[in-house]
């Protein structure tokens, strides 16, 4: 019997790039039928939060509300090195004590970063695709960039502070910066949660391999809002080998980000984050 997983993402490009090979039939399903379905990140974070879809893009700065519900995969993971989402303010202004700010959800992790380092300012939350524009018209002093508007942005506009810095401060040199990863419902039965992470995977590894022909296909079917250059550019730096499956050093780097949280009151307890992944052995023992 096939089963239909829903399977959640944002429509920035590196979420497109990494799902769509499973969309495009590139990928062994398993039997599963896999329904897409795209919303903005700080939707989907709240829709994690009410427990709407099987498998969801979150970011991780929000993932300790739902660990009871939900599962961290290893997979599909997106991470900066030395780079990351830009705060940006107009050229020739200067930020006061209690400045207002839009950020692009209340949940996402640059969000989360953004209030340690900045208490005293005044976020304002909107669609991170209006976000630039609110600066330059005044609406807000300042906002943060995310995605792909971190690549290009309005020529009145320079960057205040790079989330990127604050990582560093706030965690130490060495480690990479946590963005947005993928978590699955604790309520599907272990064996599916085993092949549907295995599958994404596998569509992860299929994007990388394919890369030019899926960009080329992307562009060609209008499935995302940059091209050429600047998708081949974005996707180097959000969707590569390193976003197949967590490394080390990213295990370390989330441990990290919630450690920073319990330090600052987020949370109530510390999180290890390797207690929240789909037990590796399951695998083995169903292979023997």
């Amino acid at each position: 019997m096939s089963h239909t997983i829903q399977l959640a993402h944002s429509p920035d490009a590196d979420d497109i790039f990494m799902y769509y090979a499973i969309k495009f039939g590139w990928v062994d399903t398993r039997g599963m039928t896999f329904e897409n379905i795209g919303l903005d990140i700080e939707t989907l974070n709240v829709e994690a939060i009410k427990g709407t879809y099987d498998v969801s893009a979150i970011s991780f700065g929000m993932y300790p509300h739902i660990k009871e519900e939900y599962a961290l995969l290893r997979t599909a993971v997106s991470f900066g090195e030395g780079y990351g989402p830009k705060l940006i303010k107009r050229k020739d202004t200067r930020l006061k004590r209690r400045f207002k700010v839009a950020l692009s959800g209340r949940y996402t992790t640059n969000a989360m970063l953004f209030r340690i380092y900045y208490p005293d300012a005044r976020p304002v939350y909107m669609d991170f695709l209006e976000i630039e524009e609110a600066v330059v018209n005044g609406e807000v002093d300042a906002g943060v960039l995310i995605h792909e508007s971190i690549l290009d942005f309005d020529e009145s506009l320079e960057v205040e502070k790079e989330i990127w810095d604050i990582w560093v401060e706030l965690a130490g040199e060495g480690l990479p910066l946590p963005l947005g990863g993928m978590a699955l419902r604790r309520s599907l039965p272990l064996n599916r949660a085993i092949d549907i992470e295995q599958v994404l995977i596998d569509g992860v590894k299929v994007a990388n391999a394919r890369k030019e022909e899926l960009c080329a296909k992307l562009e060609a079917d209008s499935l995302v809002r940059i091209s050429d250059k600047m998708l081949k550019k974005y996707l180097d730096m959000y969707a590569s080998e390193a976003s197949v499956t967590l490394s080390d050093l990213q295990l370390r780097a989330l441990d990290k980000l919630y450690e920073i949280g319990f330090t600052h009151g987020l949370w109530e307890c510390p999180i290890k984050t390797e207690e929240y992944l789909i037990p590796d052995e399951y695998s083995e023992l169903r292979r023997k």
